[in-house]
């Protein structure tokens, strides 16, 4: 018989499943919904994965393999359903994939029976995270993900080198491994996203080339490379596409996110921002758009944050941060952007494709100094203000 403890556990686990989401009612800015109740936690992690349910070999129902956050989800829509493929981090660190599928993509997120056990073909490789998946147009799904490894050149025990793993599949259940991505001027890869088309007949990734684990160092913002084969994809030159700047939500780094949105009037990409603070590492979500015909170029930069870290979201195992990896763009114009908050559990807001154009296309750019940033302000005020004159 089993454990009483499991009965109780598995109840709260159930009324966590089946909870409905709700548009939060007190937030507004009118470029996207929020909702209330993350989508993905610790808590939706199966009890199967953690506890022994053996009373012999568990007679007091501790946890044996505990989760401690589950965040940064690559996201994709097949056949009407939503599919997160989750970063969860166990109690000892290591991370790994899971696959967790909902009706609606706001509620109802569970994971499938089994977490995606990968190939094991990188015996250096330690940890693995933050997929990014893309329907691409030669007919596989492709996973770009870090795949970090101990970084054996100096002596200390904290230093990583990180790389591009990629995979592919056709169903999310069977994955091949493919080599890790080479870029012949950049040292380490992160936040790596492969292009959903052809550009030019070769694959096209957007890259953010790093000097060492943390430090951007010469890396200038997001780049852009192209290769002949995935199987063995090499990058031998990366433009550079939306540039870190100084005093803006860019300033220490910024990577490539979501995979971009192809829309009327350019790709839209949905990306990451970070700066330091008195408090330490402050990252946001900001928006961006590059040319239809020359993804590399950008033509649209709005100024500032998309979504940044508010209220709760802000608290958790990495404090002061939202970072997203996934967002699904429908066919009846439907984007829904899943973003973790603070490394711990991930929420989802709600846009459209024309609210998206609008935001990143008619929202003034950064002038990048105070006194011309007032001046923006001014203007913005003095218009609306000759409106309300109009309409009293």
């Amino acid at each position: 018989m089993l454990h009483k403890k499991y009965y109780e556990e598995l109840k709260k686990y159930e009324a966590l499943i089946n909870r409905k989401n709700q548009v939060d009612p007190d937030f507004y800015n009118g470029v996207y919904d929020k909702y209330i109740y993350p989508v993905l936690t610790r808590e939706h992690i199966p009890l199967t994965w953690q506890y022994d349910l053996n009373p012999e070999t568990n007679p007091y129902f501790m946890k044996r393999l505990g989760v401690n956050a589950v965040m940064n989800s690559g996201a994709i829509e097949l056949n009407g359903k939503f599919y997160l493929i989750a970063r969860i981090e166990g109690d000892d660190r290591k991370s790994f994939f899971g696959v967790a599928e909902s009706d609606n993509g706001v509620d109802g997120f569970q994971f499938w029976d089994y977490p995606i056990l990968l190939p094991d073909t990188c015996p250096e490789e330690t940890n693995v995270y933050d997929m990014r998946l893309t329907k691409h147009e030669d007919g596989y799904i492709y996973g770009v993900f870090c795949s970090e490894s101990k970084d054996t050149s100096v002596n200390d025990l904290s230093a990583a080198v990180a790389a591009a793993g990629i995979v592919r599949t056709k169903d999310l259940k069977i994955w091949e491994r493919l080599p890790n991505l080479v870029t012949l001027n950049s040292p380490q890869q992160r936040n790596v996203v492969l292009h959903p088309e052809f550009v030019n007949g070769k694959y096209a990734f957007y890259t953010r080339p790093m000097d060492d684990f943390i430090e951007t160092g010469s890396g200038g913002g997001i780049g852009f490379g192209l290769c002949d084969d995935i199987t063995h994809a090499v990058i031998d030159e990366e433009k550079m596409t939306s540039l870190r700047k100084y005093h803006t939500i860019t300033e220490t780094k910024n990577g490539a996110g979501a995979v971009p949105i192809k829309t009327e009037k350019g790709w839209i990409h949905i990306a990451h921002g970070v700066r330091n603070t008195a408090a330490g590492l402050r990252y946001v979500i900001y928006a961006f758009a590059t040319d239809l015909e020359d993804p590399s170029k950008v033509i649209a930069e709005p100024s500032g944050l998309l979504i940044g870290p508010r209220g709760g979201e802000r608290v958790g195992d990495v404090s002061n941060v939202v970072f997203t990896n996934g967002a699904i763009a429908r066919e009846n114009g439907d984007v829904y952007i899943y973003y973790a908050a603070s490394d711990t559990r991930m929420h989802v807001a709600v846009t459209t494709i024309d609210k998206l154009i609008d935001y990143v296309f008619h929202t003034p750019e950064d002038p990048l100094r105070s006194v011309e940033c007032v001046a923006q302000r001014c203007e913005l005020i003095r218009n609306n203000l000759e409106i309300l004159k109009k309409e009293a």
